[in-house]
């Protein structure tokens, strides 16, 4: 990987979030330059004031809309190395694009980049739950270097579960293919795109250091989605590209109930 590798934090703005600026001063504050840039599908006021008042460039998706939609065009408007798309309620930690760089040297060929993270409920950071925990026991596998470049292992740790936090994920953009999400699920886009790029030669860099703080609030749009439409179909279909039938019934079961990590509701 070069010496000199470039970053972009591309944020997705939907409506006026109250948690925007704070994640905005989040990227600002990186110990190690990247570059920042705005997109939204609800262009309004609030968002390009604040994108003006930190001299942010604001792309307008006037396409399809959509969440798999937008996250593709925030990731297209980007032409750095790397691409982290930023979620506008999340607060990224001072180290995370140092840290970045530092880890994707250690590789030939990078694919993604992710890290561990913690939550944030009702204004407050929590850094163990039952969720947490069951994803760090999920990604031990993936914590020695030499299993980065190992598809047998990422596909094994991905076919129990999305453990991968989607905030975090940097993407090498010279090695995954375009569009990175398929405009199909509407909870488990994510996983669908780990599930497709662990096909890949190259290496999936996990580290380890909650460098992301994601927030669960009642007004998110996997909160939303859940409570639209539950899960249980989509996550069957993606055990079902890794189990037979029987197997995939039993882990839809187990499976469900994260879904309540997704509520202030515990």
């Amino acid at each position: 990987m070069s010496t000199s590798a470039s970053h972009t934090f591309a944020i997705c703005a939907y409506k006026e979030s109250p948690f925007l600026e704070e994640c905005i001063r989040s990227l600002k504050n990186q110990t190690t330059p990247s570059k920042i840039i705005m997109s939204t599908a609800t262009p309004n006021d609030f968002i390009r004031n604040i994108a003006e008042k930190y001299g942010i460039p604001l792309y307008i998706n006037s396409g399809e809309k959509g969440i798999t939609q937008d996250w593709n065009f925030a990731y297209s408007q980007a032409d750095t190395d790397f691409i982290t798309i930023a979620h506008q309620d999340d607060v990224y930690g001072k180290h995370y694009v140092e840290t970045l760089f530092e880890m994707a040297k250690k590789v030939k060929k990078p694919l993604i980049f992710f890290t561990d993270y913690h939550e944030i409920r009702e204004g407050q950071v929590v850094k163990s739950n039952t969720l947490l925990r069951i994803k760090r026991f999920l990604l031990f596998p993936l914590r020695p270097r030499f299993a980065w470049g190992s598809r047998f292992i990422r596909r094994r740790v991905l076919s129990m579960g999305s453990s991968i936090c989607c905030p975090s994920v940097a993407f090498a953009r010279k090695n995954v293919p375009a569009p990175v999400f398929m405009n199909h699920f509407r909870t488990n886009e994510d996983w669908e795109a780990w599930e497709r790029l662990s096909k890949l030669k190259g290496s999936f860099i996990y580290c380890r250091r909650p460098l992301v703080c994601h927030r669960i609030h009642e007004g998110s749009e996997t909160s939303e989605a859940i409570r639209e439409t539950g899960r249980s179909a989509e996550d069957y279909e993606m055990f079902r590209k890794f189990w037979p039938g029987c197997i995939a019934k039993l882990l839809v079961k187990l499976y469900s109930k994260s879904e309540k990590s997704n509520s202030l509701q515990k």
